[in-house]
């Protein structure tokens, strides 16, 4: 293991998990924890540059969701996630967000925990067995829902937060003036596909119309 003293921010909504996860890295020789206070404005303020943030949750809901978006964004940062329970639709929602590693929260040592960190500073990912074996099932049938177009598949193991790259690049494609017809030819999809997958996104993110699709995407950063 690397030398390297690595900079870790902790997040969690339960301040007795966030110091619990602090007392597991505090004596670690290769961390560095960045302490986070708020200045009288409330902005937060770095000690230091953070290259890893580990984020702790019970279960993904919409407002752990955003957050973990906007730390996964960061150039700054990469993610450790450890978690109580991932349904299948959010399990496919972290790998896309770009966390590097995710860790059960019944299973978080203070070993796994600092491996876990050392991975994701190195760039690397770590998942659990099972959530391998889980992802590579939710992929496969990811892709025979995308070859066969149909209304009941189009909108199947996508993200409950967010959009799915498939969806971005439809959504994409939109905003540059294209139509169905286009977007068939530019992404070797059927026309149905194409339907299916603006269906789906804006029955999930309750968007009203194509333009709103696009409003949205663009407010997100997806575009």
């Amino acid at each position: 293991m690397s030398d390297t003293r690595i900079s870790v921010a902790v997040h969690a909504t339960d301040p007795l998990s966030r110091a619990g996860v602090i007392s597991h890295l505090r004596h670690q020789p290769t961390v560095e924890l960045v302490d986070r206070t708020e200045d009288p404005s409330g902005t937060t303020q770095r000690a230091s540059p953070e290259r890893v943030a580990v984020m702790l949750v019970d279960r993904l809901d919409d407002p752990a969701g955003t957050e973990l978006r906007r730390l996964a964004r960061s150039t700054e940062q990469r993610v450790v996630l450890i978690a109580s329970e991932l349904r299948e639709p959010e399990l496919l929602a972290v790998v896309e967000y770009g966390v590097r590693a995710i860790l059960w929260r019944h299973q978080a040592t203070p070993q796994k925990l600092l491996r876990a960190v050392h991975s994701a500073a190195r760039g690397e990912g770590e998942l659990p067995p099972d959530l391998i074996n889980r992802l590579m099932t939710q992929l496969g049938r990811l892709r025979l829902s995308a070859l066969d177009g149909s209304p009941s598949t189009a909108g199947a193991l996508v993200p409950t937060l967010g959009m799915a790259p498939r969806e971005v690049d439809v959504v994409r494609l939109i905003a540059e003036g294209l139509d169905t017809k286009q977007i068939s030819e530019k992404l070797a999809y059927s026309e149905r596909t194409v339907k299916n997958v603006l269906h789906a996104l804006m029955t999930r993110l309750q968007l009203q119309n194509r333009a709103h699709a696009v409003a949205y995407a663009l407010r997100e950063g997806y575009i």
